[in-house]
């Protein structure tokens, strides 16, 4: 049996009514201002930003590129001619209605 899905109603009303039960318990709301549990020590958390390495040297490799490319798209005079392929047909009766269908090279 499927359960039937939440909408976002029956959402608002759970958490509408976790909060009153929070707040009739004595609880206490913080006003955080936003962007602020962003923040380290009011500084963006930079440690896991990836930048903290130097910029690498990169080694040009041209042919292993090309080699790749070209097995990739190999050029069109390796490829040859395409074989023909048979055709279906269809062959009508003197006053036009289809027969049968038959193979032409």
């Amino acid at each position: 049996m499927l359960k039937p899905k939440t909408t976002k109603k029956d959402t608002r009303k759970e958490l509408e009514s976790l909060v009153d039960e929070f707040i009739k318990a004595k609880g206490e709301i913080q006003h955080v201002d936003m962007g602020e549990s962003g923040l380290v020590d009011g500084k963006y958390n930079t440690t896991h930003i990836g930048f903290s390495e130097p910029k690498q040297q990169r080694t040009p490799l041209p042919h292993v590129v090309a080699a790749i490319q070209e097995r990739k798209h190999p050029p069109a005079s390796q490829k040859g001619p395409l074989p023909n392929k048979p055709t279906k047909k269809m062959l009508y009766d003197d006053f036009g209605e289809p027969l049968r269908w038959v193979w032409e090279e």
